[in-house]
């Protein structure tokens, strides 16, 4: 460590950037490029390569192996896991450089485990987890968990507050308010005998709104997620009327999960509420009622947009 400077290189680290915060720790055999930018508190492990065009931020721990190109940005307190590869040109060719590389951005919070594949061009949502030795070919949502070859999505990360499966059989026949900007579960009364099962309700006395749009979403591979935005001013009413699929409501400071598996339960999700829907069976089909009629403009679709607007 230089006498002028406020973080600690190892004497056997190359470190040619002079942008580098107080407190970080480079350790042995790392080397780092000079127009790289690195925040304070990082911990730069042994036998890793930071290139120049690379943007790290405060408290980010970059482990054992691993190779930033040019492209890759780390945001605050992001963690990388011994060996996880980074890509920075979809068509590599030999001696061929692009004129620009494609930007790859791990968002605020983040974790990528050991091993981990991440194509170029993506973007690890915020406080999202790739699990150990996945294949990242597609953007990670917001605390999304991605695992495997093609990394999907197999569920959404509990940063201290709880998630939680909501099935029919837990509502004790009555709805239930998540915690979670007014969202809530909704019984619907079912009347059954042996020519089958009948869900009715009428509309008025059911919900909070006027419904104005009804789709359907249906024929879903399991392993896509739909949703991941929020509305400004629509109301939504959701009810699985085959198969399942799980819905994870978000106000920016509670999150929890309901499962939808019977035409008996409905989900309300009331205005600027983040929705997810995924985990979707090869039957589902998804009835969501709308308040409003469909306007591009109404939609929230950026999280960290969505965080600033709630907060």
């Amino acid at each position: 460590m230089s006498s002028d400077s406020g973080f600690f290189a190892h004497q056997q680290a190359i470190v040619e950037s002079k942008s580098i915060g107080d407190g970080t720790r480079v350790w042995a055999f790392a080397h780092i490029l000079p127009d790289a930018v690195i925040g304070g508190n990082c911990n730069i492990c042994d036998h890793v390569f930071i290139e120049n065009d690379v943007h790290i931020g405060d408290q980010v721990t970059v482990k054992c192996g691993v190779q930033l190109w040019d492209g890759v940005t780390l945001e605050d307190d992001v963690f990388i896991g011994p060996n996880v590869t980074f890509t920075n040109d979809p068509f590599p060719r030999s001696g061929q450089r692009p004129s620009e590389f494609t930007r790859t951005v791990v968002r605020a919070g983040a974790s990528i485990g050991a091993n981990a594949t991440i194509l170029p061009g993506l973007v690890i949502g915020q406080g999202a987890m790739v699990g150990a030795g996945s294949v990242v070919t597609r953007d990670v949502p917001p605390n999304a968990i991605a695992v495997g070859n093609p990394a999907a999505i197999t569920g959404y990360v509990d940063l201290g507050r709880p998630v939680k499966d909501v099935a029919v059989s837990d509502s004790g026949g009555e709805g239930m308010a998540l915690g979670v900007a007014g969202a809530r579960t909704m019984p619907l009364p079912i009347h059954g005998d042996l020519r089958g099962s009948l869900v009715a309700a009428e509309l008025e006395e059911v919900l909070p709104f006027r419904v104005r749009r009804v789709f359907v979403v249906f024929d879903v591979p399991s392993r896509e997620v739909r949703g991941e935005h929020a509305h400004r001013r629509l109301e939504q009413f959701l009810v699985c009327t085959s198969g399942e699929c799980s819905i994870v409501v978000d106000d920016g400071a509670n999150r929890h999960e309901v499962r939808l598996d019977t035409p008996a339960l409905g989900l309300y999700i009331p205005p600027m509420v983040w929705a997810t829907q995924y985990r979707f069976s090869a039957d589902a089909a998804l009835l969501v009622l709308a308040s409003e009629s469909y306007d591009s403009d109404e939609y929230i679709r950026d999280y960290d947009e969505y965080l600033s607007l709630v907060s």
